[in-house]
């Protein structure tokens, strides 16, 4: 083996042992990340042991689908590079950092505040879209009524989507993927499995009161998904899932959790969140964020919280 043939095998295992990593950070199986990259499971496990290259475009997309800069998915490229150190104790489904010591924590999502939601700007052919599907349904909506709300003639939609099917997923993309973000945000703003259960709830809450069109379609048209898609978006609703799957496990293990179906409660509490959209609105006596403290509440009795642990998360964690 030449010198170079060396150096790109250690980068290879190196850039592996990052994928790897990352997809034990988010709580996500093997066959999981297969599917949101659209690839054999035997494909991402030949990758993260080195014994397949990692094209440039491959890499931007883990990046994405992590909710990481490129630049972190390069973290251990380079003998003796360490990722960024957290002011909190890492994730305890989370390995050391290899070099880092027994203290070696990973390294935090950055970025703006996951409870700051600016006003939506979809653009007008989306915005059309949103608002035809809203009120007519996926399959009562047409080129023409998207195009008329959009304030576009009908070639003029063509000309940035070919299909409402193309416009149904790339709204339900943009859902998931911001959805996704905001949750790994908030979640690793906790110490311990309690608050980043809590956590995890408000984002959720916050997210489908915010987003309140964005999750109505979500959930109502999912149906209507091509079936690539539908797997697609469907895997990651998944991911979300195992996030709030394995925090609730965790505090059972620890005793701060009572209930004896961790599993069930855990998916309940999602259900309870993503149902938010079918009655909220922002007009009610309630504000997004008070509904979300009154979610977290509940969330916290149906998985039994010990009375100890009751408290809202600690204000350090409100920080982003």
């Amino acid at each position: 083996m030449t010198r170079e043939t060396g150096q790109a095998h250690e980068h290879g295992l190196a850039l592996g042992q990052t994928v790897r990593q990352l997809r034990s950070e988010r709580g996500l199986s093997l066959r999981a990340l297969a599917e949101l990259l659209q690839v054999s499971p035997a494909t991402v496990s030949a990758m993260e042991n080195g014994k397949t290259g990692i094209s440039a475009e491959r890499i931007a997309r883990l990046a994405e689908e992590f909710g990481v800069p490129v630049e972190r998915m390069f973290a251990f490229a380079h003998v003796g590079e360490t990722a960024e150190q957290p002011a909190g104790p890492a994730h305890p489904s989370a390995p050391d950092i290899p070099g880092g010591g027994h203290g070696a924590t990973r390294a935090r999502l950055k970025g703006p505040d996951w409870r700051s939601y600016a006003p939506l700007d979809l653009g007008a052919a989306l915005s059309g879209a949103l608002s035809s599907f809203l009120e007519f349904g996926y399959h009562g909506a047409t080129m023409r009524t998207i195009a008329e709300r959009a304030n576009l003639s009908v070639p003029g939609l063509y000309h940035y989507y070919s299909s409402k099917q193309e416009m149904l997923v790339a709204l339900l993309d943009l859902t998931m993927k911001d959805l996704r973000v905001r949750s790994l945000r908030a979640r690793d703003q906790g110490h311990d499995p309690v608050e980043r259960f809590a956590l995890l709830v408000e984002c959720l809450a916050l997210y489908h009161t915010h987003r309140q069109q964005l999750g109505f379609v979500g959930a109502s048209e999912m149906r209507s998904l091509a079936p690539d898609a539908r797997r697609r978006v469907a895997a990651m609703r998944r991911d979300l899932q195992c996030m709030v799957d394995h925090e609730v496990e965790q505090a059972v293990l620890s005793g701060e959790f009572k209930t004896t179906r961790p599993c069930e409660a855990a998916r309940a509490v999602v259900t309870m969140c993503t149902a938010l959209p079918q009655w909220f609105r922002d007009t009610g006596p309630s504000t997004a964020e008070q509904i979300a403290a009154q979610y977290v509440d509940f969330a916290l009795d149906l998985v039994q919280c010990v009375p100890e642990r009751r408290g809202r998360p600690t204000e350090d964690t409100r920080v982003a």
